[in-house]
């Protein structure tokens, strides 16, 4: 015992600051202990894959900001009948592996991006008078 006290004397001496390697230990280190998973607690990367992309499946389409201020702009108000058909349209696209979609509905289009499931941008009847639609890989008609 007498050694340990020569070790805390000569410690202070160095440092000024720590009287004991206990004292740095319990100040820099955590001592709580971690407790071994069980092979009934663990969970695998695929499992909370499926659960995070049903819970994506389940959601409403987002609107991107240029979106909504082309519906605001345009004097466009989307019922909840409209906004479900809109999905059930992006819904359909997915299914068919489509990635950026135009989903036209009643007079208006709208160019979704699938795996967001956002809406990229909407547009009248009047404005695409030339009917031309790009960076897109499959339509859908509702």
């Amino acid at each position: 015992m007498p050694e340990k006290m020569a070790v805390v004397k000569e410690m202070n001496k160095i440092s000024n600051q720590f009287s004991s390697i206990e004292q740095v230990t319990d100040q820099y280190l955590s001592t709580r202990r971690i407790s071994p998973v069980s092979k009934e607690d663990h969970v695998s990367f695929q499992e909370i894959l499926e659960e995070k992309r049903q819970e994506i499946d389940g959601k409403e389409l987002k609107f991107s900001k240029h979106a909504s201020m082309r519906l605001l702009n345009r004097n466009i108000d989307l019922s909840q009948e409209q906004r479900q058909r809109l999905s059930t349209g992006a819904e359909k696209a997915e299914a068919k592996g489509i990635r950026e979609s135009l989903v036209l509905m009643d007079s208006l289009a709208f160019i979704v991006n699938i795996p967001s499931r956002t809406v990229v941008t909407a547009m009248d009847q009047t404005e695409s008078a030339e009917n031309v639609y790009t960076n897109i890989d499959g339509a859908v008609v509702i």
